[in-house]
Formats: structure tokens, C-alpha cells, sequence
């Protein structure tokens, strides 16, 4: 079985009136990686073949669909979607997944190679169909993994925002979603809204031959999942009020919207499958002032499976009144990294708008300041695609923005400013 452990990093004390209480709690999951081949599973392939993907993209996306299809294990379930401003099933060619067998791979590969690239674009009726395929799998296999790789090239144009919306809250929690966007013809903020609704990653791809092996590594990643659907469980005292939920690494990702009612003190919260990786959570809990010397449990964390209620793991958020002010004031690092983190992510994105905006001042505030920011957390990837957008003066600090900006360079700062680093182990850093 996949191990899980947790581990609670937080300040506990608070001064005389204190009411804040932040925690950075840690998951790992681990466990024998034979374990994955006896795991139940099943993937989606969805691939945009709408008109903007002629000539090298639907190509290269051939290949990279065919490279996905070779790296599904023996008995993995799949299926191939082929979309534009519909969404057509392209194998099998009847109803339902099949298992991955060598015949199958082949019919797979065959059907894909005849792929081409017209009409127009609407990813909520692919993922509304790639949702009918896998809860007709769920039925037969209950607790397997379900996941899908969707990539496109262009904009969600062929599909009103109202039917996009339902769409998607039809497909939330029946798959997890890896979206790719390929070339700067597409809209960061839909695929993200797909992967973050799909408890997904998105990603950009420069160049459409570097497709194959993306697929090939998302692919890997999926077969290696263990444990399906877990939910972060938190209670808290009755006259606490939660603030927030945010997955902080190895992505940001805003899980506050996303309970699910256990009951009046308890609530759960999507986190999706897992395989051997490890991710961190920051909560926020305001509680009553208490007296000093006093402690209270302001939060119980529990790792569950939400369908059993099986315990994975479990950890305390603890507050306790202190009148020493050195005690009172500290802020944990774990803490003090990833609030950095969130604020960093925020920054690129407010000041990327701005640039789109024509508000200049603005644009080169907020990314001069997360450029700073990005280096002081030891964010190597982030910093340098900021200096491709701004450059900051070596003497003064003074940032300012770059006249000619490569798209490309634009859509990758926008795509990865959700992603973190862990925090250094040099406590100085």
C-alpha cells in the first residue's frame, strides 16, 4: 500500500488578542512501485485537430498521441478523442474504453495517424464527452484512477461561455485533467480554469516537436498513480472561522471553494490522485482571542480516502497565548516562504495584465517587484523568465519593461507563475 505521512510546520503562539493562525502542512506519499501495475486505471487521449493545427502541430501531435498510447501499462483502459467544435471518439470504434493490449495500441496508433486538422474549437464538449467514457468505466471499476491529457493550439471560440461553464461543472470530479497548450495562439486563463477545476497541471509547448516527449513524461506520471481520489479533511472548533485552503507546492491552487460538507465542523477538499510525490498545503484559521497561557486545537487535518473514510494520515493545528513577544512575533519560515510564493504568482499575473491593459506604471511595478521577489526565493525559473519581460538595473534596481517581448516568452511567465520552489534548507535563506 502507498504510505502517507504529514507533518504540521507553524508558529503556534499568539500574542494577548491574537487571533490569526497559519499552518504549512506537508503530505508525502510513498510505497512499493510494483504497486502501480495492479492499480485500476484508465486515460483519455484529446487531441485539438481544429483548423489552426495544419501542417506541423497535427503532425507532431500524431506522434505525441502515439507516444502517449505506448507508454500506457498492459490493462490500462483508454481512448482517443479527437476534437474541434465537436468531439468524436476516434478509437475505439464502439462504445466504451478498452484495455491497452499490443492489437489495441496498434488499432490506436492506426486511427490516430489519420488525424487532420479542421473545424473549430470547443474544449468543453471534448471533456463533456471524455467524461461520458469514463463514468461508464467508473461504474465496473469504482476506485480506479481516471485521467486525461487535453491539448490545443487556439481559443475556446466555438462554444458559448454559458455551455463552457456547464460543461466543465459537468466533468468536475469525475477525472483529473493535464492540459498543454502548444504555440501563442491560446488563452493561458482557459486552460487554466480547465486544470484547476480538473485538479490538473497546464503547461505550455514552445515547439511542436517538443510534444512527443512531454506526452510521453505526463503519461509516465499518470501510470504511476496509486491512490484515487483523497480529500484534505479539516475540522475546526465551532466558533473558528476558516479563511482559507491552498494547495501551495509543488502548484498554487485555491482549494477554499472547492468543500465538500461533512458535516457542520468538517469539510473536505479535492486534492485528486497520488502516486510517490509530495505536496504542501497552506491553511488559515481565525480563531477566538484566548487568554495567555491558554491552548487550543484551532484545526484536526486528516488525509482520507472520502468514499471509505479510511485515515491516510493526520496532523494538529495548535494555537497557544503567550505574553513573550519574541515567541508571539515569530514567523515560520515554511510559512513566511509560501505566502511569499502566493504573492509572487499574483504579482507576474497583475503586472502581465496591466502590460496587456497599456498600464505601464503599473505593469512595471508589480514585475520589478516580483523579480525581486523570485530571487530572493531562490526561484531561478521564474527570475529568468521575468528578465525576458523587464530588465532592472544592477546599480539602482530600477526595473523597467522590455519594448519587444516574445509571446512565447509572455505565455510561459503566465503559465508558470503558479509553480514554487521548496524552501531552501539554509534557515538563513
Amino acid at each position: 500500500m502507498t504510505d502517507f505521512t504529514m507533518r504540521v510546520d507553524q508558529n503556534k503562539y499568539l500574542p494577548a488578542g491574537g487571533e490569526e493562525v497559519h499552518a504549512i502542512v506537508t503530505v508525502e506519499a510513498s510505497g512499493p512501485i510494483e504497486r502501480a501495475p495492479t492499480v485500476e486505471a484508465a486515460e483519455i487521449i484529446i487531441v485539438d485537430t481544429s483548423g489552426s493545427m495544419s501542417y506541423d502541430k497535427i503532425a507532431e501531435a500524431r506522434k505525441a498521441a502515439r507516444a502517449a498510447i505506448d507508454t500506457l501499462r498492459d490493462g490500462v483502459y483508454f481512448a482517443v478523442v479527437a476534437g474541434n467544435h465537436e468531439a468524436q471518439i476516434i478509437f475505439p470504434d464502439r462504445a466504451g474504453l478498452v484495455p491497452a493490449t499490443p492489437e489495441s495500441r496498434n488499432a490506436a496508433r492506426e486511427a490516430v495517424s489519420r488525424l487532420v486538422a479542421e473545424g473549430g474549437t470547443a474544449m468543453g464538449r471534448w471533456l463533456r464527452r471524455a467524461a461520458d467514457l469514463f463514468s461508464d468505466y467508473q461504474q465496473a471499476y469504482p476506485g480506479a484512477i481516471k485521467h486525461a491529457i487535453l491539448l490545443t493550439d487556439g481559443k475556446n471560440e466555438h462554444e458559448r461561455a454559458p455551455e463552457f461553464a456547464a460543461n466543465l461543472a459537468y466533468c468536475t470530479g469525475k477525472f483529473v485533467c493535464d492540459c498543454r497548450g502548444v504555440g501563442v495562439d491560446w488563452v493561458v486563463a482557459e486552460l487554466r480554469q480547465i486544470a484547476s477545476t480538473l485538479l490538473g497541471s497546464v503547461m505550455d509547448i514552445r515547439r511542436p516537436e517538443d510534444l512527443e516527449a512531454d506526452f510521453r513524461a505526463m503519461t509516465q506520471a499518470a501510470m504511476g498513480k496509486t491512490v484515487a481520489d483523497v480529500a484534505l479533511r479539516l475540522w475546526t472548533p465551532r466558533a473558528a472561522k476558516l479563511n482559507f485552503v491552498k494547495q501551495v507546492s509543488p502548484t498554487l491552487e485555491d482549494l477554499t471553494g472547492r468543500r465538500t460538507e461533512v458535516d457542520a465542523l468538517t469539510g473536505d477538499y479535492p486534492t485528486g490522485a497520488w502516486g510517490g510525490e509530495s505536496r504542501e498545503y497552506h491553511i488559515n484559521v481565525r480563531v477566538p482571542a484566548g487568554n495567555v497561557g491558554q491552548e487550543m486545537r484551532a484545526g484536526l487535518v486528516r488525509l482520507v480516502l472520502p468514499e471509505s473514510g479510511e485515515v491516510l494520515a493526520k496532523g494538529n493545528i495548535l494555537a497557544q497565548w503567550s505574553d513573550d513577544p519574541v515567541q508571539s512575533t515569530r514567523i515560520n519560515p515554511r510559512v513566511a516562504h509560501y505566502t511569499g510564493q502566493q504573492e509572487l504568482a499574483s504579482l507576474i499575473q497583475e503586472g502581465l495584465q496591466a502590460r496587456t491593459d497599456g498600464d505601464l506604471d503599473t505593469a512595471t511595478a508589480r514585475l520589478g517587484k516580483a523579480r525581486g521577489i523570485a530571487e530572493k526565493a531562490g526561484n531561478e525559473e521564474t527570475a529568468k523568465l521575468l528578465d525576458k519581460v523587464i530588465e532592472v538595473d544592477p546599480d539602482t534596481g530600477t526595473a523597467r519593461l522590455r519594448r519587444d517581448v516574445d509571446k512565447a516568452d509572455e505565455i510561459a511567465l503566465d503559465t508558470r507563475s503558479v509553480r514554487t520552489v521548496r524552501m531552501r534548507k539554509d534557515p538563513e535563506a
